[in-house]
């Protein structure tokens, strides 16, 4: 005021009673002709109403309405706060995010003022067991987060995880009803081995709480990030998969089955690969098992049906008039309309018969469900499309269940022929398995033929039907023409006619 003449801005003063309060005030310096100071003349108003409303609408902004803690705005502040607090201190930090069991019941049922007494009442109970520098704050609903900071390790943080356990789930009476919640709780911690920022660590401990959920509720559940990586990776697989499926970079090759006897090709079986970009060609074990229990996994068994079907098509009117198998996976065969889907495959390539296409599936798949596969083999054999059971000898095996699944073909997994040449049990499993073949009225197919001596031996215990790399390994649908023409040339097996 001295330099300028004037100064404006905000007070606190004090009336005559005592009474504190908030003025504006302006203050103006009065000079006399020789340009001295003679007075000052202050103007002000009361403005205590005005710092008491916007003492309000600051409490609304960052405070919850109905139970008065921390909402998300005020909770993200002290989270941030907690976070730089922690780095300079080097304690643990633990994020708690907390969801009620049951509540939604009792919203439904006995209304939402109840429920919002009910929500009061848990609340003022759960910040009652925390510390004076934790922060219970309220995000919506029956939601909750806990900052809880200057944790020495994880352990000791469990204490007060139980207690907010304990004060969630204790009774709560309210108009003469007595209610019962229960809580889980997600639990995460700051610092990580990887840097993190705050909506990230409530993601996290959001995640857990789902956890905790499935667990069984009524507990809490803490991050694991090394599981989270393996999920994010997961997730990350199965996208570029689709991907890969929509780009056109899936594949189908083919191996030939062939009659070792005669030499006469009897069919192939489609396998799938993925000409991966970068990568080059992929086997099925780099990608099918990340598809497994997921809905893409009969996505894309359904692209290779059709994929197989129009290579057939494709064959035969180029004179290779072979059928074509396909391996279908438990996830795709469970499928309540899967015969449907198939039909409607079929439907689409009308100019090929239903024989040209076999299905092949896992001894262990078709052993999940057998009633259901039963019905569904059976509904395939209609429409004239056989089964083959694949890998035979790698499940249970049993004759009950063998008996009870029609199939038309056994196919013996390719780890007993392989080895059958220096492995006597694996000899004596093949012949079980011809016998039992045999037995049942069932072709046999063997995989695995990987020689010349390989297929001598599977002639002698009576299996003439193979595929293997000794006959020919997968190959491009484009080379199967070649392939098969040059084969018809060449002697096979000669020694047995």
């Amino acid at each position: 005021m001295l330099e300028n003449g004037h100064w404006y801005g905000e007070v606190w003063n004090r009336r005559k009673n005592g009474e504190v309060y908030a003025q504006m005030e302006n203050i103006s310096a009065i000079r006399d002709a020789r340009g001295n100071v003679c007075q000052y003349v202050s103007l002000f108003s009361d403005i205590t109403t005005h710092k008491e409303h916007e003492k309000k609408l600051e409490h609304i902004a960052h405070f919850d309405a109905l139970t008065n803690l921390p909402n998300r705005v005020l909770l993200a502040d002290r989270l941030r706060q907690a976070m730089a607090q922690t780095d300079r201190d080097q304690r643990l930090l633990a994020i708690v995010y907390l969801d009620l069991d049951g509540f939604k019941a009792i919203n439904d049922t006995y209304g939402h003022a109840a429920g919002d007494r009910l929500l009061m009442a848990v609340s003022e109970r759960m910040k009652q067991t925390l510390r004076e520098v934790d922060t219970l704050a309220r995000i919506g609903g029956d939601e909750f987060v806990a900052v809880l900071p200057n944790m020495p390790d994880t352990a000791s943080s469990i204490p007060m995880l139980n207690r907010l356990l304990g004060a969630a789930s204790k009774p709560i009476e309210t108009d003469d009803i007595a209610f019962t919640v229960s809580a889980s709780l997600g639990v995460t911690f700051f610092p990580q081995v990887d840097d993190v920022d705050a909506d990230q660590l409530l993601r996290q401990a959001d995640q857990a709480m789902y956890q905790a959920k499935l667990a069984g509720k009524n507990r809490f559940y803490m991050f694991d990030a090394d599981q989270d990586i393996s999920i994010r990776n997961h997730h990350e697989s199965l996208n570029r998969i689709r991907q890969a499926l929509v780009a056109n970079e899936l594949v189908l090759y083919y191996q030939p089955k062939v009659n070792l006897r005669t030499g006469g090709v009897i069919g192939a079986e489609a396998l799938i690969r993925w000409q991966h970009p970068e990568s080059g060609l992929l086997p099925p074990s780099a990608f099918l098992p990340i598809i497994e229990e997921h809905p893409l996994a009969v996505e894309i068994g359904e692209w290779v049906v059709d994929t197989a079907l129009t290579q057939i098509q494709i064959w035969h009117n180029a004179g290779l008039k072979i059928p074509v198998s396909v391996n279908i996976g438990a996830r795709q065969l469970q499928q309540k309309d899967f015969v449907d889907r198939l039909r409607q495959l079929l439907v689409a390539h009308t100019a090929i018969s239903h024989n040209s296409l076999e299905l092949e599936v896992l001894e262990t798949s078709a052993l999940e469900d057998i009633s259901h596969v039963s019905d569904v083999i059976n509904a395939c054999s209609e429409m004239g499309v056989a089964f083959a059971l694949d890998d035979f000898g790698t499940g249970y095996s049993s004759l009950t269940y063998l008996k009870r699944l029609p199939v038309a073909m056994l196919k013996i997994d390719q780890s007993f022929v392989r080895d059958m040449l220096d492995d006597p049990d694996d000899l004596s499993i093949l012949n079980g398995v011809i016998s039992l073949a045999a037995a049942f009225g069932k072709q046999v197919i063997a995989e695995g033929v990987e020689s010349q001596k390989h297929g001598d031996l599977l002639l002698q215990l009576g299996c003439e039907l193979a595929q293997g790399y000794g006959i020919a390994k997968p190959m491009p649908a484009e080379e199967m023409l070649d392939w098969h023409t040059n084969w018809s040339k060449q002697p096979h097996w000669p020694d047995h006619p």
